[in-house]
């Protein structure tokens, strides 16, 4: 049994790709966050053998918003997929604008939920383009908000493919750690790893293909030659649509994991989630930085030398 070092919640959680890489390295989760109605029930599904006291203890919340302070735990490391809808290609990019079911201004809730419980970190989870959303006032608005709690901020777009993952799925992760000066701060996001499987993998059989299509959620049974084509590929010569059980291998999660009997619910939640490998090696790195912060002085001495 791995020891457990630290605790994490899993805020907007989806199907639990941050929970998954963070138990690998034997970190616990003590509350945990879903508002969709399918999500939650995969969740619960899947994790409920893992952390039966989170759904018992009623700390698995529906609504964030209506959350009261003394029902979340104390915790090491505060983890959000906010919603990508307000700062996507796909979605209509109104930011914290965005007031469908408060989804632009979820990012808030979260940072007050950080502020009142000081955990020693966050990780958090957003599309690629959120970087350059609003001429990049988007990010600054967040590294502000963050900063003026008490917390230091890193961002870096990262893709599956970087740790080993046959699909680009790039994502903007934003790190940060509690009452860090901002003059020495030392944090580096973790070193690419090679590929682990191919498309070919996969499918187990012949793919035309090395590194897929990102799962995505627009563009579902385009003809392959489409631009919008994600979810058809040449297999052993032939047109295959890539169904969940290839959509888990490629997000990494494991065999085993419960999905929605439907393939359309299914993909969807897939394609909602974080990559599992990412989660796992930005978790490790944070975890070491926690503990031996020096090491990353002297690698960024180093550098600068």
């Amino acid at each position: 049994m791995l020891k457990i070092r630290y605790k994490f919640i899993d805020l907007c959680a989806g199907i639990g790709g941050f929970h998954l890489g963070l138990h690998k390295l034997g970190m616990r989760c003590v509350f945990a966050s879903e508002i969709d109605k399918t999500a939650r029930e995969i969740y619960q599904q899947n994790f409920y053998n893992i952390e039966p006291d989170i759904f018992d203890d009623d700390r698995f919340n529906d609504d964030i918003f209506n959350v009261e302070m003394n029902k979340i735990p104390d915790f090491d490391i505060c983890c959000a997929g906010f919603p990508c809808q307000p700062f996507s290609q796909i979605g209509k990019k109104k930011g914290f604008n965005e007031d469908h079911e408060n989804r632009g201004m979820l990012f808030f809730k979260i940072v007050e939920i950080i502020n009142n419980k000081k955990p020693k970190a966050f990780l958090l989870e957003n599309v690629q383009h959120i970087v350059n959303h609003d001429g990049g006032n988007t990010l600054k608005t967040i590294e502000k908000e963050l900063r003026n709690i008490g917390y230091s901020f890193y961002h870096k777009v990262i893709r599956a493919t970087d740790f080993g993952l046959p699909h680009h799925r790039p994502r903007t992760f934003m790190v940060g750690f509690n009452n860090e000066d901002p003059t020495d701060e030392f944090f580096q996001f973790p070193s690419r790893i090679p590929l682990k499987m191919t498309m070919s993998d996969v499918f187990e059989a012949k793919c035309s293909r090395d590194i897929g299509f990102t799962l995505r959620l627009g563009g579902a049974g385009s003809p392959i030659d489409d631009r919008r084509n994600w979810d058809s590929y040449f297999v052993n010569g032939k047109i295959k649509k890539i169904e969940p059980e290839h959509g888990k291998k490629m997000q990494g999660f494991p065999k085993k994991y419960i999905l929605p009997s439907s393939r359309t619910k299914a993909m969807k939640l897939l394609g909602n989630s974080v990559a599992v490998n990412v989660v796992y090696n930005l978790g490790k790195q944070i975890i070491n930085y926690l503990e031996d912060k020096n090491q990353f002085k002297k690698k960024e001495n180093s550098r600068l030398l």
